[in-house]
């Protein structure tokens, strides 16, 4: 055994720098890749299985969650932020890192930009940890508010005004109509910290011009926030038209095998906020990491970030076959004659079908697609009816009933009377959520099979 010689600070905080010129390295090269190239190999490589991971080609995953060290010096460099450390999975962990840096160059794909990414433990932590910094309290501007979409997801909903304004006296202005850029213009004042938008809606599938409303919020210098979920950086990159953050609940289809729980938060470099220090602006997603979401702890565990990669690699492939398949069962339903309403970006009917096509595209294509999801409200004989919609849905047979969606699985859903049942009848009015509305989410089934399967709930009304 030979005798331990400890290192000075000073070599550790050289290390460091040597270790992010790597990372920085293995970033660049991605960079030059194709999206399905990034989504494969990440910046995970050869070099690096190698050296640390016993020439492991897939991804390791790190279940320890405390790192040790070679000594004080590297602990004090490590624990003050002065090289990369993985000293407690609430902060750091390195299977955790391999699926943000993934995340932040598709999520960046094709723009120029630089991005940071940070994965949380579910996609209502990712929505917290994007917002909570900018609600913060400031004497040089009025109490915050923040305006939103009102067209979305039913646990966004009860965060935004349960949580926040109810509980906490920080106001919320909904837009009722977010393809109206007066509502949102309306809305902002002096007092205002961000704007924030589901691109598409769930489960309404409504939409926003991005670009306009990211323009809208740097003029009165605040962030455009944007969900994404049910799009993904395949179809629809909101850095790319000006967005500043966007957040994925990545349980959908993300991570399609619906396996595991999980949410990524992803920013551009140098965001604007006239709230926040230098340090924050100039990589959120990292400051976040290093900060509030230490003391917050909404941290993810490493298996499900490494079962989330996993994923990740087939996205391309999955939403294209998933989105056709809602273009085929959208044009089915809109002709069938037991239906009301659908709702989908890809038909003629949609009304911002022009604005959707501005907005999705497959990546690495010229083929416009619309996402995985729609809603169709079912014929009923009396207004505020469910009779035929409840037929309907208690005849599916192949379809799941359930409340999930991006899934390799179809599942149907009645929000009314489950994802937003909390926040009640005015709540759903708002968000224009109707009690004979059935969202669908398709899956990668044949989409006939899919067909034969909802004419089974309507051969039961």
């Amino acid at each position: 055994m030979t005798d331990f010689v400890p290192k000075d600070l000073n070599y550790w905080i050289t290390e460091g720098q040597k270790m992010v010129r790597e990372q920085q390295n293995r970033i660049k090269r991605a960079k030059n890749w194709k999206f399905d190239t990034i989504a494969t190999h990440g910046v995970y490589d050869l070099t690096e299985a190698l050296n640390s991971n016993s020439g492991s080609i897939m991804e390791p995953i790190y279940m320890s969650p405390a790192q040790a060290y070679h000594d004080s010096g590297e602990m004090e460099a490590a624990l003050s932020y002065q090289m990369p450390t993985w000293c407690y999975t609430r902060i750091a962990n390195p299977s955790n890192y391999y699926l943000e840096a993934t995340t932040a160059l598709l999520e960046s794909y094709g723009t120029g930009l630089e991005a940071s990414s940070l994965a949380t433990a579910s996609g209502m932590s990712a929505i917290r940890t994007a917002t909570d910094p900018f609600l913060v309290k400031d004497d040089n501007y009025p109490p915050p508010n923040f305006v939103a979409s009102a067209k979305v997801y039913g646990g966004s909903f009860q965060q935004f005004w349960v949580r926040r304004w109810q509980e906490q006296g920080v106001e919320v202005r909904w837009v009722k109509n977010p393809t109206k850029f007066e509502e949102w213009e309306k809305e902002i004042d002096e007092g205002t910290r961000f704007v924030y938008g589901e691109f598409p809606s769930n489960p309404s599938v409504d939409i926003f011009d991005i670009q306009a409303i990211a323009d809208l919020a740097h003029k009165h210098n605040i962030p455009l926030i944007v969900d994404a979920t049910c799009a993904s950086p395949a179809l629809t990159r909101p850095l790319q038209f000006g967005a500043d953050i966007v957040v994925q609940s990545a349980s959908k289809v993300m991570a399609a095998s619906g396996l595991t729980i999980l949410g990524l938060l992803t920013s551009r470099k140098n965001i604007v906020s006239k709230i926040g220090s230098d340090e924050m602006k100039a990589d959120f997603a990292t400051w976040a990491k290093l900060w509030p979401y230490r003391d917050n702890g909404p941290a993810i565990n490493p298996m499900a970030c490494i079962m989330a990669l996993n994923d990740i690699r087939s996205l391309k492939m999955k939403i294209a076959q998933m989105s056709r398949s809602a273009q085929l069962i959208a044009e089915y339903l809109e002709n069938n004659p037991k239906v009301e309403t659908v709702y989908y970006p890809g038909l003629k009917s949609y009304t911002a079908h022009d604005m959707a096509t501005k907005y999705m595209q497959l990546v690495d294509s010229d083929e416009n697609l619309y996402g995985y999801m729609l809603s169709v409200e079912i014929k009923e004989n009396q207004a505020d009816s469910t009779v035929n919609t409840r037929k309907f849905y208690d005849g599916l047979d192949m379809i799941w009933r359930a409340t999930d969606l991006g899934r390799v699985k179809t599942v149907a859903t009645l929000n009314a009377i489950s994802t937003h049942q909390q926040q009640g009848a005015e709540g759903r009015a708002l968000a224009s959520i109707k009690p004979n509305a059935v969202r669908i989410s398709l899956g990668i089934e044949d989409p006939q099979d899919i067909i034969a399967d909802l004419e089974k709930g309507f051969n039961n009304i």
